[in-house]
């Protein structure tokens, strides 16, 4: 009711106060119907963007150097999207064509944070970030054979750098458990990342049951909740069936960040137990925790066919899937038989596949409708390379979800009936606020649609925004239609459906810092800091009671 009173007041202000005549803005966005999740706005107004900012929202006439005809169009933030792997051109432009103004890989994330932003910087069509790669450091600690490049994120460390560092037979990055010595120069390392400005903690633990214990686990989180940033996960047993080992994973992250007064992503949160990590997770909101988890709308997962839990053992007997009905190799267009996966990732370990999981049907319309459970896509890189910009749509070979995540959920939205300004909050203000209540800026200026806001806006039709990307050959990329408009930082990056290669990418960062907060792990301050002290007795000089038995002769 607040919400509502607030979003009727500020509609009878914004029509109190007409817009001067003689301003003019760069761009203005005229007739459309503007939606703003926070403050429950929603209603036909014109919109200035001035300097990358929203300088006016009025129903007043305004001009501009640009103009955008909205009439039947929603005007809102950008979409934003926490789990984000399209890192070449080919993929950032389908994302920027299903509505993305921010993408941060907060899952897997980079090394040499600092060399990683400095890549994108002025090259980049959208805003970008990412998070101090938990796999990626423990390359460098358990296969330092590897070598790798000054930085690496997803492309890098889950394509290459997985195969070598598996090469000697020893997979140690996800194999090898961690001692003291180990633990130390890995959390050494997140803290370099940290103070470079890195989002958050990035793990890939699901990757890497076996090697990362929960103590590692608890550290690089305590470690993150020092610097008062988020972690991010795809958890331990993600995708697992077994009860009570499936919803563990969540569990056992979620129970750190209480434990730690600390921010928690738990990342597609879309199989087996997805209801009791949901219910924890509210729970947790409503004691003050910041809390949250995320969802892509559809029935098929796709990572390396090299993962761990593609092993027939897991595959099979834990998961209960059959891979000539379920695993799907994009490349070579076919379901692949037990057999034909053991050549093909003996040949291509490095190769995407995607893997159907049934049971999703059924889930997905539940998604729709959780709070707080934001849409990010898992969106796959190309493998084509950062200047791909140009190579046609039917060269995207990989999951659907890259071109058509945000736009499949909202035509099932209005297909199911969930209001759109909920789907708003979960393409992008909650993220927003989750990240912004982090300390990010960035993001306390981003996922809305307000005056004095970051000018990162889509302009859709409600009516016939829809997906077109498939599972079938040829149509992994087909981008979405009915986002006709896409402003990144008050530039235009889609206009009239067409991808423009406009560099207005800006990064989402934390301030580098000169000193950090990794305090190193030892047995001795473990025991000084969660046992009592004792006092230390010396008894050789003690006598009998009632005195020696001399005296008692």
């Amino acid at each position: 009711m607040n919400k509502l009173i607030f979003s009727l007041c500020a509609t009878v202000l914004l029509a109190a106060v007409p817009a001067k005549a003689q301003d003019t803005y760069d761009l203005v966005i005229l007739n459309g119907r503007v939606m703003d999740p926070e403050t429950m706005l929603d209603a036909t107004l014109n919109v200035g963007i001035r300097d990358g900012r929203i300088a006016i929202i009025t129903p007043g006439d305004i001009s501009g150097d640009q103009t955008i005809d909205a009439t039947d169009h929603v005007v809102t933030a950008g979409f934003i999207d926490t789990h984000f792997h399209a890192l070449d051109g080919l993929s950032l432009k389908l994302a920027a064509l299903d509505g993305v103004t921010t993408g941060m890989d907060l899952e897997v994330g980079a090394i040499g944070v600092d060399a990683w932003y400095a890549a994108k910087q002025g090259a980049w069509p959208l805003n970008y970030g990412t998070s101090i790669s938990h796999e990626g450091v423990r390359i460098k600690v358990h296969d330092p054979e590897v070598e790798l490049p000054e930085w690496a994120d997803t492309p890098g460390l889950v394509g290459k750098a997985r195969a070598d560092g598996c090469a000697d037979g020893v997979c140690g990055w996800s194999d090898t458990r961690s001692d003291i010595d180990h633990l130390n120069q890995i959390l050494a390392l997140m803290d370099e990342g940290y103070k470079q400005g890195a989002l958050g903690f990035a793990s890939t633990v699901g990757y890497m049951t076996g090697g990362v214990t929960t103590f590692e686990m608890y550290k690089a989180q305590e470690l993150a909740a020092r610097y008062g940033r988020v972690s991010a996960a795809h958890v331990r047993f993600h995708g697992n069936k077994v009860t009570p080992e499936a919803p563990l994973g969540t569990s056992e992250i979620l129970a750190n960040a209480l434990a730690l007064d600390a921010p928690l992503l738990v990342m597609h949160n879309n199989d087996y137990g997805w209801w009791e990590n949901e219910e924890k997770l509210q729970k947790a909101r409503d004691e003050g925790y910041n809390v949250w988890s995320e969802y892509y709308p559809y029935t098929a997962g796709s990572t390396s066919i090299s993962a761990e839990f593609f092993n027939p053992e897991v595959f099979k007997g834990v998961f209960g899937l059959e891979y000539k009905d379920t695993m799907y190799d994009p490349i070579a267009d076919k379901f692949l038989s037990e057999d034909e996966w053991k050549k093909t990732r003996a040949e291509d370990p490095s190769r995407i596949v995607v893997v159907f999981n049934p049971d999703r049907e059924k889930w997905l319309p539940y998604w729709l409708r959780m709070p707080h459970m934001t849409v990010a896509s898992d969106a796959i890189y190309s493998g084509k390379g950062v200047d791909s910009w140009d190579l046609p749509f039917s060269d995207y070979l990989g999951h659907p979800r890259t071109a058509g995540s945000r736009a499949t959920v909202l035509r099932l939205g209005r297909e199911q009936g969930v209001p759109l300004m909920f789907t708003l909050a979960q393409l992008s203000y909650w993220a927003a606020k989750h990240l912004g209540d982090t300390g990010i800026v960035a993001m306390q200026e981003r996922g809305r649609m307000q005056e004095g806001m970051v000018a990162d806006i889509a302009i859709f039709n409600p009516a016939t925004v829809t997906d077109n990307a498939t599972y079938k050959f040829g149509e992994h990329g087909l981008p979405s239609s009915g986002i006709p408009y896409v402003i990144v930082n008050g530039q235009l990056v889609v206009n009239e459906s067409e991808f423009q290669k406009v560099w207005a990418g800006q990064p989402i960062r934390f301030p580098v810092r000169e000193t950090g907060e990794f305090k190193p792990v030892t047995e001795q301050d473990w025991v000084q800091q969660f046992s009592i002290s004792t006092i230390t007795i010396d008894d050789s000089g003690a006598k009998p009671v009632g005195g020696s038995a001399e005296a008692k002769q």
